[in-house]
């Protein structure tokens, strides 16, 4: 799946303006999110890699200020190595010009790189040289008023011929996860309770 970037070749590699992240901030806090690690969220984030066989999965909650994951799954050591020997794994916030969730979130649809260096706007890009990474895979966390209130993402070392199924995958898995928060909102619930008061309405 290819990816064209719409800015001029001088500007590619500018983050693209996050008009929402205010507003957005305001209902992740109603949400209880946005700011701590979530064990749910960290749950779905290690499903997210399993279904994908993908060593980075994250659920990425934006604020003001740059991207924070309330859900983290990465793999237990950092898989590619500096030529010093020393190498990075991936934490729970990263400035907003680090890697391609906010391409994701101004676009408002799913974004698919089998092999980054393919592209000029992303090949530059920090986490490529600080993570090493290859490849990504990223869709939109749209509530039903169209706000993206984040993304559910994978990401590889290697090139991943992500396809047709991959795509169709991540994109289920933010609707499914989309669906959760919004419970979560109306029921005023923790995720986690949400989802249990859902099956006992269901079990009645």
């Amino acid at each position: 799946m290819s990816y064209d970037p719409p800015r001029p070749a001088g500007r590619l590699l500018l983050t693209p303006e996050d008009r929402q992240a205010p507003e957005r901030t305001r209902r992740l806090r109603r949400l209880g999110l946005g700011e701590h690690p979530d064990p749910e969220m960290d749950a779905f984030a290690r499903g997210l890699a399993e279904l994908t066989g993908a060593p980075y999965a994250v659920v990425n909650l934006p604020g003001e200020h740059g991207q924070f994951f309330a859900g983290l799954h990465t793999p237990g050591a950092a898989p590619v190595l500096r030529g010093d020997g020393t190498g990075a794994l991936l934490g729970r916030a990263l400035p907003r010009d680090h890697g391609f969730c906010p391409h994701v979130i101004a676009r408002g649809r799913a974004l698919v790189l089998e092999d980054v260096t393919d592209y000029p706007r992303f090949a530059g890009n920090a986490v490529v040289d600080e993570f090493g990474i290859r490849s990504y895979m990223g869709a939109p966390l749209t509530d039903g008023t169209g706000m993206v209130l984040g993304t559910v993402a994978v990401s590889d070392v290697r090139p991943r011929g992500w396809g047709q199924p991959g795509l169709a995958a991540i994109k289920a898995q933010a609707a499914e996860l989309a669906a959760r928060l919004e419970r979560r909102e109306s029921d005023g619930l923790p995720l986690w309770d949400a989802e249990r008061a859902q099956a006992r309405t269901g079990d009645a």
